[in-house]
């Protein structure tokens, strides 16, 4: 199967346009979102977790073919030692289930400063994370692009059937060097390479596109290739 989606499905300029009807009320996002695209990353489990009615209304305001990637909260990724979240972490998982068929893969995103050195921590969570929840991982640290750690983190994370999140920022890196820094200062995305790695049975690949749909074409279309080879 093939999802594709945005970070969040409550963005305000798609008001009006062709995506939303004009004057359409925020409480009436979700359920339109859901009938245009088919999986949303759900940034606002980062930043808080839901209420467990939230996540029954979220269920219900989406068709049974719609997919959640819900973002482990910060206070596990970001706040402390990783490898000491474990009752963080499982009713975080917990929660993310009420969303029942409608539940893909959870991702958790590592901050910048989080390197090699720290890869006993991320190991030790992989040991608890419940294996029958699909988790893609995102790192940031530059260091994990390099061998031979490139190599030691995509090994982890076949061990555990995750996947390493892959990270497409070249499209913003187009253009001016005034272009440039003006997308990266709003998309606040890190300049790392390419890094096109399946660690897992399914991929979870983050397109950072350019406002101009010309810049994004020949990218696009290598992606519909890859794609289409994997499925």
């Amino acid at each position: 199967m093939f999802y594709i989606g945005c970070p969040m499905w409550g963005y305000k300029e798609w008001v009006g346009g062709t995506f939303f009807p004009a004057r359409t009320p925020a409480h009436d996002f979700l359920r339109l979102y859901s009938q245009r695209l088919s999986t949303v990353e759900g940034n606002t489990t980062f930043y808080s977790l839901p209420l467990e009615e939230t996540i029954t209304r979220w269920r219900q305001e989406t068709p049974t073919t719609f997919r959640f990637c819900p973002k482990v909260s910060r206070d596990i990724s970001h706040s402390a030692r990783l490898d000491t979240q474990k009752s963080a972490t499982l009713l975080f998982v917990e929660r993310m289930r009420g969303l029942g068929t409608r539940l893909g893969p959870i991702f958790l995103q590592l901050p910048p400063a989080f390197g090699p050195e720290q890869m006993t921590q991320l190991q030790i969570f992989l040991a608890f994370w419940p294996s029958d929840v699909q988790l893609a991982v995102e790192v940031r640290h530059p260091d994990f692009f390099k061998e031979p750690h490139t190599t030691t983190l995509n090994t982890l994370l076949s061990q555990h059937k995750a996947a390493r999140v892959i990270m497409d920022t070249r499209p913003i890196r187009v253009g001016t060097a005034e272009e440039q820094q003006i997308l990266q200062a709003r998309e606040r995305k890190p300049d790392l390479p390419l890094q096109v790695a399946l660690t897992a049975d399914f991929a979870f690949v983050r397109y950072i596109g350019n406002p101009d749909m010309e810049i994004n074409a020949p990218f696009l279309a290598e992606w519909a290739q890859t794609l289409g080879q994997w499925l």
